[in-house]
C-alpha cells in the first residue's frame, strides 16, 4: 500500500504500533518496523538514559524508520524529550499532555510529530502547532483513554483537520482496518494485537490473559481520579473499583496502581498486575510474528468490500 501516511513516514503499510508502556520495547518496535509498519518505543515513565539505550538498541535491530512515544505526564518527560531530539528517531508520538513547547525543536531535528488525541478540539490545536499527523484514539483502546468512541471520534477529526489522521482503538483485524479507512483515516494504530506477537517480550502470562479475554473483560478504572485506564479485569481492577465506590482518598487509589504494569509485564502477575489491553483483546486468538500481524490487516479486503456490496444489494 502507498498513501500519504506511508509517504510521510517512509513505511510500507499504514500501520503504527501503539506506544504501550513497558510492552513497546526496542524488540517490538524494530519487529513492527521490519514488518513494514512504524514501530514505537514507549518511554512511559522511564528515565532518559533508559530511553536512549532503547533507541540505540532499536537501531541495531532495524534500519527502517521507527519512533518514540513520550508520555508527557512522566516526571522524566523533559529529559526524555531532550534525548529524543539528540537521537533523532523518525517520529515522536506524544500522549497525556501538550507537546507544544517541544514542537520547534523536534521540527528542527527533522522529527515528525504525531500527537495522540481524544477530542476534536485537541486535534485542531495540535495541527495549528505543527503536528505532521494526528492519532485519534477512541475509548476502546487499552491504557490511558478518553471518552469518545473510535467510530465517532475519527470521522469528526478527519473533517476538522487537513493532516493525515490515524485511527486507534478497537482495531483488531482487516474488518476494523476497512472500517477505519471508510471513516476517513489514513492509517491505523494497533496496540493490543501486538502484545500477542512473537517479538513482544511481555511475560507469557500477560499474553495468555489477552488470548483468554472475553468481550466484557477490558474494564475502566480511575474515572474518579480523572485518569481513566482500561485493563483486563482481575483482583487489581476490582480493588480499584471498590476504592472508587467508597470515595477513598486520591492518594490511596493512586498508590494501588504503582508498579502494576511492571508486575504484569515482567513478573506475569495476572491478579495484582495491571493487564492493560483494549476491548479488542477478545478478538485476539493467537500469537504470531509482527510481520504476519501487519499483513493480516490488509488480507481479504476485496472479500470484505464485496460482502458489504452484496449486503447493500440484497
Amino acid at each position: 500500500m502507498e498513501n500519504r501516511l506511508c509517504k510521510l513516514l517512509g513505511i510500507e503499510y499504514p500501520v503504527i504500533q501503539g506506544g504501550m508502556a513497558w510492552v513497546a520495547t526496542a524488540e517490538l518496535a524494530a519487529a513492527v518496523s521490519n514488518g513494514g509498519g512504524l514501530g514505537l518505543i514507549a518511554a512511559g515513565g522511564a528515565p532518559a538514559d533508559v530511553v536512549r539505550e532503547q533507541i540505540k538498541k532499536c537501531r541495531e535491530l532495524t534500519d527502517k524508520p521507527f519512533g518514540v512515544n513520550v508520555m508527557l505526564m512522566s516526571p522524566f518527560s523533559e529529559e526524555v524529550m531532550q534525548v529524543v531530539i539528540e537521537e533523532k528517531p523518525a517520529v515522536v508520538a506524544t500522549g497525556a499532555g501538550n507537546p507544544g513547547k517541544y514542537m520547534e525543536a523536534l521540527k528542527a531535528a527533522g522529527i515528525k510529530v504525531l500527537p495522540v488525541i481524544a477530542s476534536v478540539a485537541m486535534a485542531q490545536k495540535m495541527e495549528k502547532m505543527g503536528a505532521d499527523a494526528i492519532i485519534a484514539e477512541g475509548t476502546e483502546a487499552g491504557g490511558h483513554i478518553g471518552e469518545i468512541t473510535t467510530m465517532c471520534l475519527v470521522p469528526q477529526v478527519v473533517d476538522a483537520v487537513s493532516v493525515p489522521v490515524v485511527a486507534a482503538g478497537g482495531i483488531a483485524d482487516a474488518r476494523g482496518a476497512v472500517a477505519a479507512f471508510a471513516l476517513g483515516a489514513d492509517g491505523i494504530q494497533v496496540g493490543t494485537r501486538f502484545i500477542c506477537s512473537d517479538e513482544c517480550i511481555a511475560h507469557e502470562n500477560y499474553k495468555n490473559a489477552v488470548l483468554k479475554a472475553k468481550d466484557r473483560d477490558a474494564v475502566v478504572t480511575g474515572r474518579s481520579t480523572g485518569a481513566p485506564v482500561r485493563a483486563l479485569k482481575n483482583k487489581l481492577t476490582r480493588e480499584y473499583q471498590r476504592l472508587e465506590k467508597e470515595n477513598a482518598p486520591f492518594e490511596e487509589i493512586e498508590q494501588l496502581g504503582v508498579g502494576g504494569l511492571r508486575r504484569a509485564f515482567a513478573e506475569g502477575d495476572v491478579q495484582m498486575g495491571s493487564l492493560m489491553a483494549g476491548q479488542s483483546a477478545a478478538m485476539v486468538h493467537k500469537i504470531e510474528p509482527c510481520a504476519d500481524i501487519i499483513r493480516s490487516y490488509f488480507k481479504n479486503i476485496d472479500d470484505i468490500l464485496g460482502g458489504i456490496k452484496t449486503k447493500m444489494e440484497v
